[in-house]
């Protein structure tokens, strides 16, 4: 994966800059040694890699049998046979809290989980496979017992937080990095994203509309739910607005849009933004593509053969319904909005195989 740029200012060094203690914990993924959570503000790194994901979920987390390289996760020494990693991320995590629970900190922990390998628990994954059955669409029994795990650890650092005193003072965001992973491990196929299209890799909303909960001070009653579309580059100035930081016109600040009066007035209603994609690469999921949108409209441009792709989310989630050759006005006015983001940023943009060649069709066998 290419590395973080040190030019790019990221939210640990700001708080850092700030006073706050900043702990990384579990899946980096974001280039070599040199560019390692140490080297971006965090004063703390447990099992950041340039990996992406674990050799296994089993202590000792390290080996060769699941990818084509050894890999191993530092810094997770001292376990016992039975340890589940998901399980020992979060213990690390409680010690950072417990260490630097009377001064101002951020703790960023990233579990592995939900990720290939797809290894349960026994336990649980034998009380899934009791559950599974041919009407459902989620039929991975081990993948069941890795979402379980998460939860209740996720409760595990929102408990701590209690016992400390924490609660009343502490900002909490769970969200996950894309869709479900739709492909098969081992054989067996991980999980799906209905209704959405799609998953992991794609730009349909089964590969970029993912879980956000966000638990502040002095914001709206539990369980309210804002339907207004956020992007993960909204919470670099969210957190900087909650925690009452100056806004400095970075970078960083330019790219998102801060949604902390969305947590105190979760019904309130905003001028609609467009949000972009860009994936500018193959995947088992997809081709080159990028994507914009705006309110409930959606397009996808696909670059191998200049398809563009129009869907109204508002009434057709699933994303079945082209709608670019009925509607050519909309899709113009998207795209047009679309080139021109790229254009700003300076995307990179894939460029034609001339070497390439279209492999032939195999012709298809008569039915008998």
């Amino acid at each position: 994966v290419p590395d973080l740029p040190h030019a790019e200012v990221t939210l640990a060094e700001v708080l850092h800059n700030a006073g706050y203690f900043c702990a990384h914990i579990g899946k980096w993924h974001l280039g070599g040694f040199d560019h390692y959570p140490e080297t971006m503000g965090f004063d703390v790194n447990i099992g950041g890699t340039g990996w992406g994901a674990p050799n296994t979920f089993w202590w000792p987390y390290r080996g060769a049998k699941t990818f084509h390289e050894y890999r191993y996760i530092p810094h997770l020494e001292w376990g016992r046979p039975g340890e589940y990693l998901t399980d020992r991320l979060t213990a690390e995590a409680l010690k950072v809290i417990e260490r630097v629970k009377d001064r101002p900190f951020f703790l960023y922990l990233c579990w592995h989980a939900v990720h290939t390998p797809i290894e349960g628990k026994p336990e649980l994954t034998r009380k899934y496979e009791r559950l599974t059955s041919p009407r459902l669409r989620h039929k991975n029994p081990a993948y069941a017992a890795m979402v379980e795990t998460l939860d209740a650890n996720v409760g595990r650092i929102l408990d701590k937080l209690d016992e400390l005193g924490l609660r009343d003072n502490t900002i909490v965001i769970f969200t996950s990095d894309n869709g479900g992973f739709i492909n098969k491990n081992r054989g067996r196929a991980v999980t799906s994203n209905f209704p959405l299209r799609s998953g992991k890799g794609s730009l349909y909303e089964g590969g970029v509309r993912v879980p956000l909960i966000v638990r502040a001070p002095a914001s709206a009653r539990a369980g309210s739910v804002c339907a207004q579309p956020v992007n993960s580059c909204d919470f670099y100035p969210t957190l900087i607005d909650l925690i009452g930081l100056p806004r400095k016109r970075d970078a960083n600040a330019a790219d998102g849009r801060s949604f902390a009066s969305l947590l105190k007035r979760p019904r309130s209603r905003r001028p609609p933004r467009p949000l972009f994609w860009h994936y500018p690469h193959y995947y088992p999921t997809t081709t080159p593509v990028s994507a914009v949108r705006l309110g409930p409209w959606k397009l996808l441009h696909y670059y191998e053969d200049d398809r563009v792709e129009l869907y109204n989310l508002a009434e057709d989630l699933g994303e079945a319904k082209n709608l670019a050759e009925t509607l050519p006005r909309r899709a113009a006015e998207l795209r047009l909005l679309l080139d021109r983001r790229l254009s700003e940023v300076r995307a990179q943009m894939p460029r034609p195989n001339p070497r390439w060649t279209r492999p032939a069709q195999t012709p298809a066998k008569p039915r008998p």
